[in-house]
């Protein structure tokens, strides 16, 4: 566990505070759950905006900023362009990084003597 603390200690608040910036839009957050649920493998962008309702230049300005917040991958194949999620690991930092420190200033409780 130590390791992970170090890891999410180490994530800048500026990266965190952008991606968390990007997540903050209902169309964008539906795209990126369309490409966690998809996997590794990506979609390609007309199949990613079939599965979130997010289509043509909206679609392309939602994936410009969750690219520049480094939360999906875009990736030329052919005459397709496949979009990724596929660093998870920055995925679970970015989740545990507002409870990386739960609680560490909160008073200890102090035992009632009910005696």
């Amino acid at each position: 566990m130590k390791q992970d603390t170090c890891r999410l200690s180490s994530l800048p608040i500026e990266q965190a505070a952008s991606a968390f910036a990007a997540l903050g839009s209902e169309q964008r957050l539906t795209v990126l759950r369309a490409l966690v649920r998809a996997g590794p493998k990506g979609l390609r962008m007309g199949e990613l905006g079939e599965r979130s309702g997010v289509t043509g230049s909206t679609l392309t300005h939602h994936l410009k900023i969750l690219a520049g917040a480094g939360l999906v991958t875009q990736e030329k194949r052919g005459r397709s362009i496949i979009v990724g999620a596929e660093d998870y690991v920055r995925m679970r930092t970015l989740s545990d990084y507002l409870l990386l420190e739960c609680c560490a200033d909160a008073a200890p409780e102090k035992a009632h003597d009910h005696g």
